[in-house]
């Protein structure tokens, strides 16, 4: 019988003949406290019964469960054989009726790869705190089931847990909680609206509980009273800012009544901060799971809240685009994931004090759709799925945020009321099914009344980034004769796309400002178009294509404009036209057109002036990046010590006190390299040094701490010592990951062993330890582990869960040998295992194609 996969054909071929009535579903989770059989996995008891339709009476199915044990089966009131029918993965159903009825009782494991049902036991207090996280296929962990999006049906949950927990699931809770047998407590949950297995949730521990409510009245529909709550880990309940996050969600809530004309559908709103997450978040209709980090146990930027803000409305607008109504299969995601970007963005810009949503969208968003739409995997917005592995690798920069620009060039395609028209249809006339492309295009054809198809193909039906370069020719007197968009293509992916942009025509003012006096809207098509309205213009400074980010391409310019971005990027005084000027030199650093050197000196000249703090923070990043792997190899020590002291010149220069500053402390932590540079940040750690308004609170003594352990200025006991100050989860992480930064042979050899030689490891401590490893500065160290990486990753694949294989075949990917060598043994590992899983190859194809990128990136350096 096939294994854990499942492959589209068979998802196609079941749900033709089966279709799901309910679920009824018990979870016995006492067993998650006390000690563990030290014979096997921690398990728990699954109970569910299901009860089915078949159109096709006597054929055969299956159900999927991922369990170490089945203690019983009965499908139609026979007892089947659990050893027969059950192969670990799956439950052979035969001569199945018109109705049939399935019970199956099971022993299933706690997870520690935050796929299944999570366990996680706090060290600051002993607590033991549980949740679930699925998509795209791990309910079968937790309980048997027909697991694909388009077999929906009602829930009802049923958990029995020790007493004193709170626990959580998709509805509302049915009564009070009653004395189970043996101890503890069995809640019972209403049963939910239809909806598909992989957002089923449940959430159980002793959990710090904040409540709230949000109400709306319609005329048509009298008043709407959502119950809120927001939870998170005891431990964490002194940093939790409850009243901010039940602010942005009474604005999203708002913000899509006004627009999606259909109420909030599941009951109530239940927001859980839950550890070890590997997601930002989940959309779990009713009961909403986030990573803890959005707690904040420091000091941290606006834009930290900002990308809050964004993920709740991301994760609420799934409500209605993912959970209400859902994909077909999991070739459409990008109908929930593209749309909650956009929505993400478009909501918080709309609802919220976070106004500088495009610009981030711009900066941030769409800098990894640029990256993931240049890989040798790139794959249109509506991508061809085969399998659950496809599916998971295809939750990237394209599905969301390619797709969120293209969503956002389709607004401006076709007005946005036409838009949120379709929308509101599409609600109304598919509520609790299941969709495809087709279905989109179909509301959209009726509101907007322009041929879908076409667009469509050009959009969402083929791969690639196009790029939009202005040529302008002036007269005599120094006016605009000819202005044309030119538009290329990659030779892989030679699409030319319809555009609707806009082009922005700025010069420098008497006060030093670079200002916008022009701009024209058109669509621009095919490799040349003019652009007749700015014909007569005096002759610009910069000429913007793309301005006001309208569409998805790359921005490219012509030699007068980037002269002028050389000189005067700092003056553009738009921060939206700053934040596009920004992304664009960046694509062309990343595609070997600027040297890196030179987009290091941009950073280094300009990014004191940026007032936006998310952009700010982007360029941190991506200066850490053009100098790691985009440098000339015997640049970079010069390098370095040039970004560090730029970076210490604005962090002494910054406001005391401001996002700023501690945006400089943190990138100026991630550049030292020099004894002085080193010695400050030790006098910091400290207190013997100071620098005026700078709070170095626990989480920035970690940064320090972090840079000084990989420079051999840290020892154990030091680190130890930091860990006894934050007995905390985040303290354990951040230590695991500064012991794995240490730089010895013997500390290499035992990361490489605890992350490739060993499961024993949480998800949370394999990313730690990954990210203590790989140390820019410590090439020669890691060197050794090339060769052994190749050897080992088809074989950890094979063994490890999915989460886990991904964070090790791409954390351990050895970029930073960055050598043709490197190279050439990435390529003969992919010609000799050309029958290894796609997921698989698909990863490190794209590790190869990051290598390539840098070895091009380090030649056009090294020329400069």
């Amino acid at each position: 019988m096939p294994g854990e996969n499942l492959s589209r054909e068979e998802a196609r071929d079941r749900a033709a003949i089966l279709s799901v009535e309910r679920y009824d579903v018990a979870l016995d989770v006492r067993s998650a406290v006390g000690p563990a059989d030290p014979s096997g996995p921690r398990t728990f008891r699954s109970t569910t019964v299901i009860d089915f339709r078949c159109s096709s009476p006597g054929a055969s199915s299956f159900a999927d469960l991922l369990a170490p044990s089945v203690t019983s089966v009965r499908l139609n009131g026979r007892d089947l054989d659990p050893a027969a029918v059950f192969d670990g993965t799956r439950i052979a159903l035969d001569d199945l009726g018109e109705r049939n009825t399935l019970v199956v009782d099971a022993a299933c494991a706690y997870s520690r790869t935050g796929e299944g049902l999570h366990r996680f036991e706090d060290p600051e207090d002993g607590e033991v705190y549980l949740y679930t996280q699925y998509e795209p296929a791990d309910a079968r962990r937790v309980f048997a089931n027909f697991e694909q999006p388009d077999l929906k049906a009602p829930f009802t949950f049923q958990v029995t847990a020790p007493e004193g927990w709170t626990v959580l699931s998709n509805g509302e809770r049915d009564g009070e909680p009653v004395p189970a047998d043996g101890g503890g407590s069995t809640s019972r949950f209403q049963p939910t609206q239809p909806i598909s297995t992989y957002i089923t949730a449940v959430v159980a521990g002793p959990y710090h509980v904040e409540r709230d409510h949000y109400a709306r009245t319609f005329e048509d529909r009298g008043v709407l009273d959502i119950p809120l709550s927001a939870l998170c880990r005891r431990s964490l309940a002194r940093h939790f800012d409850a009243d901010e996050i039940f602010e942005v969600t009474k604005q999203g809530l708002d913000f899509f009544h006004d627009h999606f004309d259909y109420p909030y559908p599941f009951g109530k709103y239940d927001q859980a901060f839950v550890p070890e997450y590997n997601l930002g978040a989940m959309e779990n209709p009713g009961c909403v799971t986030f990573r803890e980090e959005f707690i904040f146990r420091g000091k941290v930027t606006r834009a930290s809240y900002e990308h809050r803000a964004n993920v709740v409305l991301h994760e609420m607008s799934h409500m209605w685009f993912g959970d209400l109504v859902t994909m077909r299969w999991w070739d459409d995601l990008w109908l929930k994931e593209s749309f909650a970007d956009f929505m993400g963005a478009f909501s918080q810009v709309g609802a919220t004090r976070y106004t500088e949503g495009w610009i981030t969208f711009a900066n941030r968003r769409k800098s990894w759709a640029y990256r993931a739409d240049q890989l040798p995997s790139t794959h249109p917005v509506v991508a061809d799925i085969r399998d659950l592995e496809d599916a998971k690798l295809n939750f990237d920069g394209i599905t969301y945020s390619k797709g969120a620009a293209v969503l956002k060039q389709l607004v401006a395609y076709v007005g946005q009321e036409a838009f949120l028209e379709a929308a509101r249809r599409y609600f109304k006339r598919h509520a609790y099914g299941n969709t495809t492309l087709d279905d989109l295009l179909s509301v959209l054809v009726e509101t907007s009344g322009r041929d879908m198809a076409a667009w469509s193909r050009s959009w969402l039906q083929t791969a690639g980034v196009n790029s939009l370069t202005p040529q302008v020719v002036y007269d005599d007197q120094d006016r605009v004769t000819e202005l044309t968009v030119l538009q290329t293509a990659a030779d892989a992916q030679p699409e030319l796309r319809p555009h609707r942009v806009a082009v922005g025509l700025y010069r420098r003012e008497p006060d030093g400002a670079l200002e916008r006096y022009a701009r024209a809207e058109l669509d621009v098509s095919g490799p040349a178009t003019a652009v007749a309205e700015l014909a007569g213009q005096p002759r610009p400074d910069l000429v913007l294509v793309n301005d006001d980010d309208l569409t998805y391409c790359k921005i490219r310019f012509d030699e007068a404009s980037l002269d002028t971005l050389r000189e005067h990027l700092g003056d553009l005084s738009d921060p939206l036209a700053r934040a596009l000027s920004w992304a664009a030199v960046w694509n062309l650093t990343r595609d070997a057109l600027m040297p890196a050197r030179d987009y290091l000196a941009l950073v280094l000249r300009f990014a004191g002036r940026e007032s936006d703090i998310g952009v700010l923070q982007s360029l941190h990043q991506q200066a850490r990046t053009a100098l790691t792997h985009f440098v000339a190899p015997q640049a970079r020590e010069e390098a370095a010590r040039e970004l560090a002291e730029g970076a210490l010149r604005e962090l002494r220069q910054a406001e005391p006190g401001s996002g700023h500053q501690l945006a400089w402390a943190r990138f100026f932590a991630a550049v030292a390299a020099s004894p002085a540079d080193l010695q400050l940040l030790q006098g910091l750690l400290a207190g013997s040094a100071r620098i005026d308004g700078l709070d170095v609170d626990q989480e920035l003594r970690w940064t320090f701490l972090a840079t000084l352990t990989a420079e051999g200025l840290a020892d154990e006991g030091v680190i130890a010592a930091e860990r006894a100050r934050d007995d905390t989860a985040s303290g354990h992480r951040h230590e695991v990951r500064c012991l794995a930064a240490r730089p010895s042979e013997a500390v290499k050899a035992a990361a490489w062993a605890d992350v490739v030689e060993s499961d024993k490891l949480s998800n949370a401590l394999v990313e730690a330890t990954i990210a203590g490893f790989a140390q820019p500065g410590q090439r020669e160290l890691t060197a050794p582990y090339a060769q052994p990486y190749f050897a080992a990753i088809e074989g950890l694949w094979a063994e490890r869960s999915i989460e886990i294989g991904m964070a090790v075949v791409r954390g351990l990917f050895p970029a930073l040998q960055d050598r043709q060598e490197t190279l050439a043994a990435t390529d003969a590992w992919l010609a000799e295992h050309a029958a290894a899983a796609p997921a698989l190859r698909r990863l490190v194809l794209e590790a190869r194609d990051d290598l390539a990128r840098a070895l091009r990136a380090q030649e056009c350096d090294e020329r400069r």
